[in-house]
C-alpha cells in the first residue's frame, strides 16, 4: 500500500496560490504570485532536496503538470531537473490523452478519488503530490492523504486559492518532525493521528 505525501509552500492564512513565479497562476487575478521565493535559503533546499531524493512517484493534476514541463525539463541549473525527468509522474486529468509529454508519465483517467485510490492500493512508496490544488482539495474530501509537508511561510496574504477544503469533518493530525529555516519558514510534516505506526523518514 502506497502513501499519499502532499508537499506544498502555504501562508499563514492558508494559500498556496502561486508561490514561485509571478505569472504562475492569476486565475481571480492574484496579484501576489512569487510570494514564496524571498524565503528561500539553504535549509529549505537541503530539506527538499533530500525529500527529492527519495523514492517514490509523483501525483500531479493537469495544471501543476503543464506548469511543470514548461519549466522544469529545460532548466540545467539546478539539482532537481534530473530528478523530476527519472520519477515515476502520475497525471489526473480528464481532458487530457497519452501519450504524455514528459518521459515517465502516467495519465490517470476517470474520477479522481477512485483512480488515486487504486494507485494507492497497488504502489508500495511513497507518492507525493506537489501544487494540484483541486487535486488534493478532492484527496482530503475523501481521506486519501496520509501525511503533509507543509512549508509555512511567515506571510499573510489576505487572498488567494487556499489548499483545504471548506467544507468536510474534522481530521486530527500529529506532527512527527519540524524544521525552521534561516528566513523563519516551518517545514512541518504532520501525519494522520491515528497512524501511530506510519513510516517517517
Amino acid at each position: 500500500m502506497g502513501r499519499i505525501v502532499v508537499i506544498n509552500n502555504l501562508t499563514l492564512d492558508g494559500v498556496m496560490q502561486a508561490p514561485a513565479r509571478p505569472d504562475e497562476d492569476e486565475r481571480g487575478g492574484f496579484a501576489h504570485g512569487g510570494w514564496g521565493v524571498p524565503n528561500t535559503d539553504e535549509v529549505m533546499a537541503k530539506a527538499m532536496g533530500a525529500r527529492m531524493a527519495r523514492d517514490g512517484s509523483l501525483l500531479l493534476g493537469r495544471r501543476t503538470y503543464e506548469d511543470f514541463y514548461e519549466v522544469w525539463p529545460h532548466r540545467t541549473d539546478n539539482p532537481y531537473t534530473e530528478v523530476l525527468n527519472k520519477t515515476q509522474k502520475y497525471v489526473v486529468s480528464t481532458t487530457l490523452s497519452e501519450p504524455l509529454p514528459w518521459q515517465n508519465s502516467t495519465l490517470l483517467k476517470g474520477d479522481a478519488a477512485t483512480t488515486v485510490a487504486d494507485l494507492k492500493a497497488r504502489e508500495d512508496t511513497d507518492i507525493g503530490v506537489l501544487g494540484s490544488g483541486e487535486l488534493v482539495r478532492t484527496l482530503v474530501r475523501h481521506d486519501l492523504v496520509d501525511e503533509y509537508v507543509m512549508l509555512i511561510h511567515p506571510l499573510v496574504l489576505g487572498t488567494g486559492h487556499r489548499m483545504f477544503p471548506d467544507e468536510g469533518a474534522p481530521r486530527p493530525l500529529r506532527l512527527v518532525d519540524s524544521v525552521t529555516t534561516t528566513k523563519g519558514v516551518i517545514i512541518a510534516t504532520y501525519q494522520r493521528a491515528g497512524d501511530a505506526n506510519a513510516s517517517h523518514q
